[in-house]
């Protein structure tokens, strides 16, 4: 068995591949490199100490960017070089990467640079390759492009250091931290040296920037930094000058911006005046993975090999913290699947019900069928797919009475459930009938030879797959013998667990319309149907009323709640965890492959403190948390059904829709896995985690 991780071990986001990141906008003086490295050497030390691996600066930062025709000043420049070699000398003792800019002579040309130190050392020099000489920008008067230098190597601070565009710094102990900089302009342009870097196999991209502010130049800003992480699978930190710079013509808000593959994980206060710095903890892993995953990223390496053989990578030392303060430094949703912001939560489920929709609407037209047969629990599956039925039928313009549903109630079905089944069949409008299955099921029990058969109360695997199978039996035959298809309700949650009915059960149907959706999905596509004026008053009332219904089989008898309707007996969480804790378990073993160990310590820090962070606000339910043994326990659950038992289940599944990037688990689209897997390799690494 594995070693368990110490807890302090197991909190540090760097043992899961995360590194933190830091970019600085320190207040300047204009041509006073004396100050600009006393602010930047307290803001390296000062985001080093919060835990940084790397920490950038703005553009030309240590002798400001405004200098004008100053820069053609000896004075000016020796300044700035002395100004270097005293960042050098103070990141001795500091365990970060500082990226500084300024201006260089080198071959008696000018470049506008950044520098990269760490422990004492100048690792390299990077010139800006495109000049901006258009508009207010005027640097073609002063410096060369990074194209027309013929040094690879310079001697700076007493150093031979690489010098040129085409570097990535590779830090040895952190094998996926790899850095690329580029700077301002070099963004802008259509093909930005920051691809080919991302090609080459730099994970993090740094631009240096000036960048003055004009009107609407800061949302450009975020879509071209959003876009560049998003095509190049990569992290990217922005900086922009603040105060300090001259405002004889222009004006600048310090900007500063860190994003993610398209996401964006930490942003600056514009305008301020005083030195500001931000930070946030970039997943290295995940973006390694995507790489790996997304083949097209491959194929473009292949197609730009000749470009990036020149391409040279300067490795260096630079030990992860053992501890950094105040946790993993980034948001993590509780449920991945349900965006916490009600605006983006809106938009969500409009858009999964319309692909649900749509794809029925195309099923129904392309094999000249006029009618869907449903079985209606009066749960919460069943509900939702009869809500995306009766919106199919609207648009074909189709009565809804051409839904055939059918509630079938079994051996524990409760009063509410029933109820609620024929309130909702009466708000759709639907066809409705009600077929008792027990006494079929009786029958096959007995045929069976079963206890049950003569009287006895075993209520065993095969007691509750009867009447599965029996429901679903009643549905095919009604299909063929009223000229519709059999419409599926099953989730993706379910599929993940194996908790279905293989074959002739809840398994299979015809068309699957939930087929992708995650359970915590489902409720919250309810709940917004529900407001949505899609039904009468009391239509909405039902829908409500199901959402505070316990999930359940309704498949074994138990107490007297059942009989009297309060709430089912048997109750689905109780034997197979917390939906909203294997739904979060699904998203990043499904859509990033993560180790149970990553897995976990995300678990922990979305669901550790119901206090912290954002709930999606459409339910005020319960809001629950679980300690790290809560979560190794139910994951543990996870990890033994979906990898071991439950893949025969996923390997024949019914057409559906996928509705998300976060995967699905057709053989057909997103999942393609054995049936006889052993989980040996992911209960070892869940080993790892701490019980307490």
């Amino acid at each position: 068995m594995a070693e368990t991780a110490s807890l302090e071990t197991f909190l540090n986001p760097y043992t899961h591949g995360f590194a933190r990141v830091a970019v600085a906008v320190p207040r300047n003086r204009i041509a006073d490199p004396v100050f600009n490295a006393a602010e930047t050497i307290a803001m390296y030390r000062q985001a080093a100490a919060d835990g940084a691996a790397l920490v950038a600066f703005p553009e030309l930062g240590l002798s400001a960017y405004t200098c004008d025709d100053l820069f053609h000043q000896a004075a000016l420049l020796e300044a700035c070089e002395v100004a270097l070699q005293a960042v050098v000398d103070a990141s001795r003792d500091i365990g970060a990467v500082a990226i500084v800019g300024l201006p260089l002579r080198v071959d008696h040309r000018l470049f506008n640079c950044a520098a990269l130190v760490a422990g004492g050392r100048l690792l390299g020099v990077v010139p800006k390759t495109y000049l901006p000489n258009y508009s207010e920008f005027y640097e073609g008067r002063q410096f060369n492009g990074a194209d027309s230098a013929l040094a690879t190597d310079i001697d700076v601070c007493g150093e031979r250091v690489p010098f040129g565009s085409e570097l990535i710094f590779h830090a040895r102990d952190l094998p996926l931290l790899k850095i690329h900089v580029e700077i301002c302009e070099d963004v802008w342009v259509p093909l930005p040296p920051s691809s080919f870097a991302a090609l080459a196999g730099a994970t993090v991209l740094v631009n240096l920037s000036a960048s003055n502010i004009t009107i609407g130049k800061s949302s450009y800003r975020h879509q071209l930094v959003s876009s560049q992480s998003a095509r190049c699978l990569s992290a990217y930190l922005y900086s922009s000058a603040g105060i300090g710079e001259s405002t004889t013509d222009l004006a600048w808000d310090g900007q500063a911006l860190i994003y993610e593959s398209g996401e964006m994980l930490a942003e600056s206060e514009r305008f301020s005046n005083r030195s500001h710095v931000i930070s946030a903890d970039v997943d290295l892993e995940r973006l390694s993975r995507e790489r790996m995953r997304q083949n097209t990223f491959g194929v473009s390496v292949q197609k730009h090999k000749a470009a990036l053989a020149d391409w040279r990578t300067i490795e260096f030392d630079l030990k992860a913290p053992n501890s950094v303060p105040g946790g993993l430094r980034r948001s993590v949703e509780r449920f991945p699947y349900v965006p916490a912001n009600a605006a983006t939560l809106d938009e969500r489920c409009r858009e999964v019900f319309n692909i649900q929709v749509q794809s029925l609407v195309q099923r129904l037209e392309a094999s000249h069928i006029d009618k869907v047969v449903i079985g209606v629990s009066g749960g919460l599956d069943s509900t939702h797919a009869l809500l995306v039925c009766a919106q199919a039928m609207d648009r074909l313009k189709l009565p809804r009475a051409n839904i055939l549903g059918f509630t079938m109630p079994g051996f524990a079905t409760s009063d509410r459930t029933l109820a609620q089944a024929h309130q909702l069949m009466t708000a759709i409008d639907c066809t409705a009938r009600e077929i008792d299955i027990r006494p079929s099921c009786k029958q096959m029990l007995a045929d069976l030879g079963h206890p049950y058969g003569r009287g006895e109360p075993v209520y065993d695997i095969t007691f509750e797959n009867v009447q599965a199978g029996e429901r679903t039996s009643h549905l095919f035959r009604l299909a063929n013998f009223n000229g519709g298809i059999v419409v599926g309700t099953g989730d993706l949650s379910e599929l993940a667990l194996g908790w279905c009915t293989y074959g002739v059960g809840d398994h299979m149907s015809h068309y699957n319309v939930n087929a992708s959706v995650p359970k915590t999905l489902i409720k919250h596509l309810v709940h917004w149907v529900a407001h949505q004026e899609f039904l009468s008053r009391e239509g909405s009332a039902t829908l409500l009323a199901i959402l505070d219904t316990e999930v359940s089989p309704e498949l074994i008898p138990t107490d007297a709640a059942s009989a009297e309707g309060t709430q089912p007996g048997q109750k689905t969480e109780d034997t197979i965890g917390p939906y909203e804790l294997q739904d979060f378990h699904l998203y990043y073993v499904l859509r990033y492959g993560f180790r149970p160990t990553k897995v976990a310590f995300l678990a922990y820090t979305a669901w550790h403190d119901r206090t912290l962070g954002l709930w999606p606000d459409a339910l005020q339910g319960e809001r629950n948390e679980y300690a790290i043994g809560d979560i190794r326990k139910h994951l543990g659950t996870f990890l033994h059904r979906f990898f071991k038992t439950s893949q025969f289940k996923r390997s024949c599944v019914p057409n559906g829709p996928k509705v998300g990037s976060g995967g699905s688990l057709s053989p057909r689209g997103d999942w393609r896995a054995p049936s006889d897997s052993e989980a040996e390799v992911w209960m070892a690494d869940l080993a790892r985690v701490p019980e307490r």
